[in-house]
């Protein structure tokens, strides 16, 4: 799984790359087939509102994305990993639920 981080009009240090490269390393376990995810954090001119977005590019041209706003960059990348992770789950339900069918 690739991981790319970038930052846009904000400085990204060795503390924020570790903890979300810790956080998004985890993804994979709600949806075994994701394969290459961006981190894009953005900083406004005067850096006091943070946006972090997360886009998930997964088999079978599947793209999840979740965004998020705040002042608190590590609380910005929780909020936005849970969106993500919902997400994730709930696709890998409807195709558990397709694969096995209803009676």
């Amino acid at each position: 799984m690739d991981i790319q981080i970038i930052g846009k009009h904000v400085t990204i240090t060795d503390t924020i790359r570790e903890r979300i490269e810790e956080k998004v390393s985890g993804l994979p376990k709600f949806y075994s087939s994701v394969l290459e995810i961006e981190v894009i954090v953005e900083s406004n001119k005067d850096g006091a509102l943070t946006s972090v977005e997360i886009i998930a590019r997964a088999k079978h041209n599947h793209t999840f994305v979740a965004k998020t706003d705040g002042a608190d960059i590590y609380a910005c990348v929780d909020d936005v990993v849970k969106k993500i992770e919902r997400q994730l789950v709930k696709q890998k339900q409807k195709e558990r639920d397709n694969k096995h069918g209803t009676m």
